[in-house]
């Protein structure tokens, strides 16, 4: 940890110096302020946010002046002032597209909301600062301002090509998640029927591009073969930005005690997320009845997906999220933390892609409360920093170390789908 964020963690511990002296608990008021002063020296790094998909929704024209996020901001979970509430150091802002958008059209979309990230931080100078490295990171938080990467959400965007992979990365892609809620031609989705059985052969020549761009490889939304699969070729540590235990709750967004094992010996990073289909045990058990939904529509509407979207909405509303809690976000991180150790955990909160939130974890102001929450259950003012940013930073420090190594290695590669996957690429698991 570098010396400027030792000392802000200094100022926590003697913050409730007396209590602790007394051998008294902290009261609820002290904790949380000690809590406050943590998340803001971590620093906190959120893996996933998807305020600039919000924009796009409130506003087609894509318009940051129509949703100014420099005063409250009522119509999203996030703003300028709930962010400095919360202490954000660090945020992955989403550059989310539908899987209902394919080849040029998904491709026009990751560009224009990449464009968004780019024109919110031009906008807000004295509050963003675009990042690529974990330099970047702690050099702008120490200067006060909220460190903005960008994070891909969904393989489906870079329409099957390299070049467009590395063009998006040269735009400040930080991350791509290899899918999204379907199948890629080269990879397999959690919520989807699976075709390949983990990752193609190009599939694996883009984890491995992936690695030798120092780009963060992503396995929420993945399917277990695939999370298998890319832990087996990669060449650098791995995340998940936005996901939880599924010994908690059973759904397949979330990841298994097998997988935790295993991203503890590759070195990577799950980041905990608030979503609460995916933190409480209910939502596990809905999500059988929402598949059997979507696939009714799928062979009802085979050529119309935005038709299955609509309806699949009318769903949501119909079968609302299970009520969730920010004590059973901290169960998930406790489970996390006695599987792949609390060098492995991070926080993904996917605000402002969720139509619910945790009870006390409503907005980009209450990561505090969490902070909180882990100090009452005994966690070390170390391991609370870990988990909210301290080994995002030690993955990324790791991923461009072997960046660095494999540049030396390797050229960028000119493969193709075709020349891999043979004629039908994604129609069958290829030989490893």
């Amino acid at each position: 940890m570098s010396t400027f964020f030792s000392a802000i963690s200094a100022l926590a511990i003697g913050a409730v110096a007396v209590v602790a002296a007394a051998g008294q608990p902290a009261p609820v008021d002290d904790l949380l302020e000690r809590a406050r002063v943590l998340t803001r020296a971590a620093p906190l790094i959120d893996g996933h946010n998807d305020y600039a998909w919000a924009v796009r929704e409130e506003e087609p024209t894509l318009d940051l002046a129509a949703v100014d996020i420099r005063s409250s901001q009522p119509r999203t979970m996030t703003d300028i002032p709930r962010l400095r509430a919360g202490g954000v150091g660090g945020q992955f802002w989403s550059v989310y597209v539908p899987a209902s958008l394919q080849g040029e059209a998904a491709i026009r979309a990751v560009l224009e909301q990449i464009d968004v990230v780019h024109r919110m931080v031009a906008r807000y100078p004295d509050t963003f600062e675009l990042a690529r490295t974990a330099d970047d990171i702690e050099r702008i938080v120490k200067a006060g301002r909220i460190a903005s990467l960008v994070g891909m959400e969904g393989g489906h965007a870079i329409d099957n090509s390299l070049g467009t992979l590395r063009m998006l990365h040269a735009l400040g892609a930080a991350y791509m998640t290899l899918t999204h809620s379907d199948n890629v031609p080269w990879a397999d989705a959690s919520t989807d029927t699976p075709r390949l059985g983990g990752l193609s052969k190009f599939g694996e020549e883009v984890v491995l591009e992936m690695n030798r761009l120092g780009m963060l490889v992503d396995l929420s939304h993945v399917s277990a073969d695939t999370m298998a699969d890319a832990l087996r070729v990669s060449r650098a540590p791995v995340i998940f930005s936005h996901s939880s235990a599924r010994a908690i709750c059973d759904h397949p967004r979330n990841v298994s005690d097998e997988i935790l094992s295993r991203l503890k010996a590759n070195g990577g990073v799950a980041m905990v997320t608030f979503v609460p289909s995916f933190i409480a045990p209910e939502g596990g058990r809905r999500y059988p009845l929402q598949l059997a939904q979507v696939r009714r529509l799928r062979k009802a509407h085979p050529k119309d997906p935005v038709r299955v979207e609509a309806a699949m909405q009318a769903w949501y509303k119909a079968h609302p999220d299970p009520p969730a809690t920010l004590a059973m976000v901290a169960d998930h991180i406790d489970h996390m933390r006695q599987v792949a150790g609390i060098d492995h955990i991070g926080i993904g909160s996917d605000f402002d892609g969720i139509q619910s939130t945790p009870a006390g974890l409503e907005d980009v102001s209450k990561y505090p409360a969490l902070t909180a929450e882990l100090l009452r259950r005994g966690y070390s003012e170390g391991d609370v920093q870990k988990v909210l940013g301290q080994n995002v930073l030690r993955v990324m420090r790791d991923v461009e170390r072997a960046a660095a190594v494999l540049q030396t290695e390797r050229p960028p590669s000119t493969a193709t789908i075709e020349g891999l996957d043979g004629e039908k690429p994604g129609s069958k698991k290829q030989s490893k």
